[in-house]
This record gives C-alpha cells, sequence and structure tokens, in this order.
C-alpha cells in the first residue's frame, strides 16, 4: 500500500480492515520525510520512537484491542509549539533549543490515547508568530506547490508535511489564523475550533485568550476525526469549556432537515460579508472562492449578503492585544530555569538581558517591546483598553451575522502564497495578510480552511468558512458536502507524485 497523500481517515480504515499495518504505512511516510527533507517541514523526526509506537499499535489491532482507537496507528506530527514527553520541544525557537518536556501537552496526549503514531515535531514561525514560517529560528519551510513560495504560518511545518504527504494529518495551533491560513496556501484542509474546545496545557503560549489548537489534514473527515480526540474539557486549563465530549464525524455526516442526496446542504444559509470581497482581493483568488461558492449553492444552500463592519479594526485591535498578552507570557523565558542561557554576563539582570537579546528573534522581540508599550503606565487605557471594547464590538458584529445566516463564507487571505523573503522587510504587510482570519480569532469564533480551487499562477487557494459557537459540526458538514462533489482537496503537488 502507498502512502503518500493518504488522510488520517482512510489511513485508520487501512489498518483496522487490515489492508496495511501501522508499521508498513509509518515506514513509508518517515521515508517521504527523509527524502523531501529540504521542505524544511519537521525540527524533529524520530524514526526509533514512531516505528516502536506502530508495532504497539498493529498489536493492538492484532489481539482485537484497537476497536476504541480512532486513529489506531495513524502517523501523524505534532507542531513544535505542544511539549512533548518523548521528543524536543523549541517553538520555533534558540530561546529552547534542546529543551525537553517532563510530560505531554493535552492534546498530545488524546491523540496518543486515541493510538496514533507520532513521527516528530513540525517547524513553525518562533513562538507561532508570524505568517510564512520564515519567523523559524532555524530554517523556513517551503510551500511544496512552488518551493519558492512560503506556506504560511505560524503551522507552516504543519501545512507542507500534509500538503506533501509527509504525514496522514497533524496538529496547528491557530492564534490569528495560524491554521486556516498555512492551509489555503498549500491546498488542505484545516479547522480552528471555538476558544475553548481544545485544552491548551502544555501548548507553549502566545497570546492566551486567542490560541487555539486544531487540526490540519487532507479532508474535512479527516480533521473531524481527529478533533473528535483532541477536545474536550481539561480541569488544567482554565480556559477549557466545560462540554460533554462530540463526535465530530457523526456531526459531519448526519443529514439536515429536509435535504437530500443531491443538496445536502439545503436550508443551509451562508453568509458574505461585503468587507470580505473588497477591490483590494486578488482577482484569482475572487474568482476561486466565488466559484466554491457556487458549488454550495448547488448542494443547496443559500447566499445571503451579511455586513462585518469593524472588520478593518481587527488588524489593530489584534496586533495591540496578542502583543501585549505575548509580552507577559514570554516573560518566564529569562534563562534561570529551562531554556537558553548566555554564557557571558555579569550580574543577574546582565544575564537576563544577554539571554533574551540572544535567544529571542527579530519579530518575537519586535511584539515584545509593542506589548510591553501598550501595557505601560498612560498608554494602557489609550491602547489595551480601547483595543478590549473593540474587540467586544467585533464579536457583536458576529453575532448579528449569526441572526441572518448559519455560516460566514469568504476568502481565507487576500492573495495566494507570495515568494520567500518577500514580507521579510516589511513585517506590517504581513499583518495586513491576516485581516480575513483575525476577525474570528478576536471573537474566540470556529473557523476553517477548505479547499476552493486555485489561483493564475497554480498556487491553491482556501474557502473560509466560519461559524457560530460551538458550531464545529456545521462547518465541517458543509466542508464535507463540498469535497464530496468537488477534487480540489484531492489534488497534490505534482512535483512530489
Amino acid at each position: 500500500m502507498s502512502a503518500p497523500f493518504i488522510g488520517a481517515a482512510q489511513a485508520a480504515r487501512l489498518i483496522a480492515g487490515g489492508q496495511a499495518s501501522s508499521v508498513e504505512l509509518t515506514t513509508e511516510f518517515l521515508a517521504r520525510a527523509r527524502a523531501h527533507e529540504s521542505l524544511g517541514a519537521f525540527l524533529h523526526l524520530d524514526a526509533d520512537a514512531a516505528l516502536e509506537q506502530a508495532r504497539a499499535a498493529d498489536a493492538r489491532r492484532a489481539s482485537g484491542t484497537a476497536s476504541v482507537a480512532a486513529l489506531n496507528g495513524v502517523p501523524i506530527a505534532h507542531k513544535d509549539i505542544f511539549v512533548t514527553e518523548d521528543a524536543p520541544t523549541t517553538a520555533g525557537s534558540k530561546m529552547l533549543q534542546g529543551y525537553r518536556s517532563p510530560f505531554d501537552a493535552t492534546v498530545v496526549a488524546r491523540l496518543k490515547a486515541a493510538g496514533a503514531v507520532s513521527l516528530g515535531k513540525l517547524n513553525c514561525d518562533e513562538f507561532a508568530m508570524g505568517s510564512a514560517n520564515e519567523n523559524s529560528a532555524y530554517f523556513p519551510a517551503q510551500n511544496p506547490w512552488d518551493t519558492a513560495r512560503v506556506p504560511g504560518g505560524s503551522s507552516g511545518g504543519s501545512a507542507v508535511a500534509v500538503a506533501a504527504g509527509l504525514v496522514a494529518g497533524c496538529t496547528g495551533t491557530d492564534t490569528g489564523g495560524s491554521i486556516r491560513q498555512p492551509a489555503s496556501f498549500t491546498g488542505i484542509t484545516g479547522i480552528k475550533p471555538t476558544y475553548g474546545v481544545c485544552s491548551r496545557y502544555g501548548m507553549i503560549a502566545f497570546a492566551s485568550s486567542l490560541d487555539q489548537a486544531g487540526p490540519m489534514a487532507r479532508s474535512a473527515e479527516d480533521c473531524a476525526l481527529m478533533l473528535s480526540a483532541m477536545a474536550g474539557f481539561d480541569e488544567r486549563d482554565s480556559t477549557s469549556a466545560q462540554r460533554p465530549a462530540v463526535d465530530y464525524v457523526a456531526q459531519m455526516q448526519a443529514p439536515r432537515a429536509g435535504a437530500s442526496a443531491a443538496q445536502p446542504l439545503k436550508g443551509l444559509r451562508i453568509g458574505l460579508p461585503r468587507e470580505f470581497f473588497p477591490a483590494a482581493l486578488a482577482a484569482d483568488v475572487n474568482g476561486a472562492v466565488r466559484a466554491a461558492l457556487g458549488e454550495l449553492e448547488k448542494l443547496g444552500a443559500t447566499l445571503v449578503d451579511v455586513s462585518l463592519p469593524r472588520t478593518e479594526l481587527s488588524i489593530p485591535v489584534y496586533y495591540i492585544i496578542a502583543p501585549a498578552e505575548a509580552s507577559s507570557n514570554l516573560s518566564r523565558f529569562d534563562g534561570v530555569k529551562f531554556g537558553h542561557r548566555a554564557q557571558h554576563y555579569g550580574d543577574l539582570l546582565d544575564m537576563y538581558k544577554k539571554t533574551r537579546a540572544e535567544g529571542f528573534g527579530a519579530e518575537v522581540k519586535r511584539r515584545i517591546m509593542i506589548g510591553a508599550y501598550v501595557l505601560s503606565h498612560g498608554y494602557y487605557d489609550a491602547y489595551y483598553l480601547q483595543a478590549q471594547k473593540l474587540r467586544r464590538m467585533i464579536a457583536d458584529d458576529f453575532q448579528q451575522c449569526f441572526a441572518q445566516c448559519d455560516v460566514i463564507a469568504g476568502p481565507v487571505a487576500p492573495t495566494v502564497a507570495w515568494k520567500l523573503g518577500q514580507g521579510s522587510d516589511d513585517p506590517l504587510q504581513a499583518y495586513l495578510a491576516d485581516i480575513f482570519t483575525l476577525p474570528a480569532s478576536l471573537a474566540g469564533l470556529p473557523g476553517m480552511s477548505v479547499p476552493a480551487g486555485f489561483g493564475e499562477s497554480g498556487m491553491p487557494v482556501g474557502l473560509q468558512l466560519i461559524g457560530n459557537y460551538f458550531a464545529e459540526g456545521t462547518l465541517l458538514h458543509a466542508a464535507h458536502a463540498l469535497q464530496q462533489a468537488t477534487d480540489f482537496h484531492l489534488k497534490t503537488p505534482e512535483a512530489l507524485r
């Protein structure tokens, strides 16, 4: 059985049915990961540990005890923002180079309990700060559709690993679009669930009120399967939502009232915010998104014009709140208890200064300084407090939209993936590229990117779907219906086939 481009759900079925063993699939994925090392997807690949887990998964299946493990033997990998007991965790930073956690993040532990096999840790922008994966302290990841282009960020390594067929699925995190944007840029499927659905315990914090874990994979079915394992209340995370366990695969497959096989989305109202289709939107992105919306109409959905009037304000609001929280969260990296420590220093204060100067990259330092500034005396009320008020207004705008529709749709990003190095001299330009993903993050809403075709340059385009709180099932159902009627999610980079 050939492993490349097999999704998590298909891999689970093959293993459960005995058509392939976990060892066979894991071996082939590992071989591909080594063969395509130049793509920069992995920061740490552990073949010995992965094969040991695969053998244990095959033993469980052989003994008949694997029926409760939905992902038994499925090869995945984790964004290097999740701490792992059996592999290094760096968060893409020199500050944590060589660090090994004494425990697993909750998301990692739950996927392990579901039987998944971890191949290693995936590249990302340093402390998840970036939109291109060029802020990794080690090396940038490359988009497998065009290696001269970025894969998006901050979960760029995760996106590359799925798009290049190096894993069957993987974890990512989304603070302002870091699952959805790289998924769009690489032609895969990714979902950021409602804030609080997945535990943040063991996920290295960037902006605590925004960070959320989610799956990235080939299809909506893959994401539903993985999210079912990842989600759930965790008493160790004070922001974890106290809700009963959810079977997202069942929600994805459940037929809508009044729907039919030909029109599975009958009755679904999809809102199109006029602010998500500005004149500055790239023509090829607009064309692909409009075509995908036309497919949703054929499946029975109704398109409704709505408005999110504060969309433009999401950029300044996010880039005040997120850096403010980052300046606090990253104060723990001081060289005292763990991580990098400067070799030469005079006193304790000098050690702090030199350690942080050496360990943090330029973008992380920039955001720490911005955050410290907006939280400082005399500026807190003028910036941070006002941003929090606007954040509530942005959330209210969404609720007014959901009074008129069930799902909100639009592009994930204004353009397709840009060239490597193109945005490195102008960080503000990269910030502006997040305009369509930031609003849902600020509101804590679920959002996903679904492959919607290709731009003029042959680069993938993603359709963004946003739902109301805890409406992941609705998003997955709509995405699955679209993927049953189209084959965009099955397309793969020609050079890697």
